[in-house]
């Protein structure tokens, strides 16, 4: 079974002359399959079932705590 090799930074080979049109177009054609697979994998986050319940009971304490509170200081 072949060995994958992963190396971290990739060499691109350009002369001296080349243009920039030249270099993005090598670095076009180098860019593959993996390269993109490192970009687009997702990662593994907070759990967001609990963190939304939390605020939920946060927003309802607010609100009653708001409907508690004088208005005697309102002015007009």
């Amino acid at each position: 079974m072949a060995v994958k090799k992963d190396p971290q930074i990739r060499i691109l080979r350009i002369k001296k002359g080349d243009s920039l049109k030249t270099i993005y177009a090598k670095a076009r054609k180098a860019f593959t399959a993996d390269d993109l697979q490192k970009y687009t994998e997702i990662e593994e986050g907070f759990p967001v079932g609990p963190i939304i319940a939390e605020m939920e009971t946060i927003d309802r304490q607010e609100r009653a705590n708001r409907k508690r509170k004088p208005k005697n200081g309102r002015r007009r």
